[in-house]
């Protein structure tokens, strides 16, 4: 094989694994909770439906963070920004203290 064969072999095979090595990581998702988390619980279970029916499954294409307060609800101000800090790509917020969290930790984190 000729040198020019080699290298337009090697250009070409090595393609794929180049786009591959360029697509984005698995998305996350930080699940904020003001109680415990029970992967049992009605609303749970329709997240996890609603996002496989969008083609998403946990631990396949998608990572979901489930901080919960449980129960102690000063504690989702520090919570929220910790999601905020490990820059998840979406925070669902459960509950208007957890929305409220959510809310602040983006709005601080966006205009500093």
């Amino acid at each position: 094989m000729r040198r020019r064969d080699l290298v337009i072999l090697l250009a070409v095979g090595g393609w794929p694994f180049a786009a591959r090595a360029q697509q984005k990581a698995m998305p996350v998702i930080g699940y904020l909770h003001p109680n415990l988390y029970d992967p049992a619980s009605p609303d749970v279970t329709a997240f996890h439906q609603g996002l496989s029916e969008t083609g998403y499954v946990e631990g396949q294409n998608l990572a979901i963070e489930y901080p919960s307060a449980a129960g102690q609800y000063d504690r989702l101000p520090a919570l929220a920004a910790a999601l905020v800090g490990r820059k998840v790509d979406v925070i669902v917020a459960i509950g208007g203290a957890s929305v409220m969290a959510a809310k602040s930790a983006t709005r601080s984190r966006s205009s500093s």
